[in-house]
């Protein structure tokens, strides 16, 4: 996710005047963080687009904000989506199984208190729609761990998607840039929509994301996958997803019609 200020588009979960993005690399990405033709080819074979990857710790970063891990590049899943309006909001297939469900979430001690007031509200937000799976924070153990992103980190938050039925386990959340003000709101909607990766969705905009974050086109890609239109759903535009790729600095985006929707359909 990116993040803008008014009127000046920023990287959903970043601050372009401080170059922190987590759906766009910095602008000059070190040459120890670029990927091999080879992990390009597989990330596009995954239906992901390479512009912008970088290598992190245990696999690469996509779209800004998405782990694809070593284990996933390796892989040849397949992918449905979830087309929501013209601003399709999709999943892989490897989704939360074994439901109903509760997914409990751990905020680490390296983060300030005020991530514990988003991380109760983003579990408010999602509980609040009644779906087959409900979340819990607890204070040891947890199915998603939001921890501390390493030190000079590019994006504001990270995550990646389920693997065997289960949540991806962490989120990486940069705390020093992200700040602790508008726990409630713009926090809380930032890692909701962490989260929502963790259960298996991609972003709104994936098909045009200068709608959310400015600059220039990029299709994320959807490589050899379908879609599954949802009935009911507008064919205009969604802006207010919070599975959009960018938001605006300290905005707030609660889950809006179209994304209960999304988030009934598959949950």
């Amino acid at each position: 996710m990116k993040t803008f200020k008014v009127l000046t588009p920023l990287a959903m979960l970043a601050v372009t005047g401080l170059s922190l993005s987590s759906c766009q690399e910095k602008a000059n990405v070190e040459v120890k963080n670029e990927v091999s033709e080879a992990t390009v080819n597989q990330i596009k074979a995954l239906g992901f687009t390479a512009a912008g990857a970088q290598k992190v710790e245990g696999g690469v970063l996509v779209e800004g904000d998405i782990m694809l891990t070593n284990e996933m590049l390796a892989s040849s899943p397949d992918y449905s989506m979830l087309r929501v309006g013209q601003d399709e909001q999709y999943r892989t297939t490897n989704l939360v199984t074994g439901l109903p469900r509760t997914i409990t979430i751990r905020v680490a001690s390296s983060l300030p208190s005020a991530y514990i007031t988003a991380t109760d509200e983003l579990i408010r937000r999602y509980n609040a729609e009644n779906l087959r799976i409900r979340f819990s924070r607890v204070t040891s153990g947890g199915n998603i761990v939001l921890s501390a992103a390493p030190s000079g980190s590019s994006y504001l938050a990270s995550a990646g998607f389920p693997s065997g039925g289960n949540p991806y386990g962490s989120v990486s959340v940069n705390s020093a840039a992200i700040g602790t003000a508008n726990a409630s709101t713009y926090i809380a909607t930032i890692l909701a929509h962490e989260v929502g990766h963790c259960i298996g969705f991609r972003h709104t905009d994936y098909m045009s994301r200068q709608y959310s974050c400015g600059g220039s086109a990029v299709n994320e890609g959807a490589s050899t996958v379908g879609a599954i239109l949802v009935p009911g759903t507008p064919s205009n535009p969604d802006p207010n997803s919070w599975m959009l790729a960018c938001i605006g600095s300290g905005a707030n985006r609660p889950f809006n019609t179209n994304d209960r929707t999304a988030l009934n359909y598959i949950y």
